[in-house]
């Protein structure tokens, strides 16, 4: 199995990065990322390059599946547009073009809470992905909606540890969840045989 992986470095593609290098049955992962991975193994071909640019990569896209762990924040992106645009345009255009070159599968890790008509601009943006990726209608789809996801990250944030001493304390849907297990569950629909679209709510992650 041919596999792209998007967000390779961020905190839940990184694990799903691990996690595909150790499966026998993945033969190849590419790797299209802004800025060069750390990691380096005979089953990694990986293209550097502003996402911007994945239109003339398009060969590139030519695999089985693509998982998709693109993501930011609109503090981090700085705008509201800025923020679509790695949160929607990216992983949208990323599905078309492998669509055309016959990939089947398409995981995306989007959010708890995603829904199209959300008067919170966030939940509203995730949503309007999941309905433009459906509407692709690839054989398989599969949506992952952590909550808050844990893990160690590059950059310090004070809101994930406050949320890490109170999870006890969170309602099931709402528990913060590692992004280990949030990868561990994506990796794994790669290898179900079913068809059609698959959701997964955080509580059952």
């Amino acid at each position: 199995m041919k596999v792209l992986l998007l967000g390779a470095t961020g905190l839940v593609g990184s694990e799903c990065l691990q996690l595909l290098l150790e499966e026998n049955s993945v033969s190849e992962i590419r790797i299209f990322s802004r800025s060069k991975i750390s990691q380096t193994d005979k089953k990694i071909t990986a293209i550097v390059s502003p996402f911007s640019e994945m239109n003339d990569y398009g060969s590139f896209f030519t695999v089985d599946a693509v998982l998709c762990a693109l993501g930011t924040t609109i503090k981090k992106a700085g705008s509201q547009q800025a923020f679509r645009l790695v949160d929607y345009d990216y992983p949208l255009t990323a599905a078309q073009i492998a669509k055309r070159n016959g990939a089947h599968h398409y995981l995306l890790v989007s959010a708890l809470g995603a829904n199209a008509h959300s008067a919170v601009f966030y939940n509203r943006v995730k949503g309007e992905l999941e309905n433009a990726i459906l509407d692709l209608s690839f054989e398989r789809t599969t949506i992952i909606r952590p909550s808050l996801l844990l893990g160690k990250r590059k950059e310090f944030r004070f809101a994930e540890q406050i949320a890490q001493l109170l999870t006890p304390l969170f309602p099931k849907k709402y528990k913060p969840v590692q992004a280990s297990s949030v990868a561990q569950t994506l990796v794994k629909q790669l290898f179900t045989t079913r068809s059609g679209k698959t959701i997964i709510e955080s509580r059952d992650i």
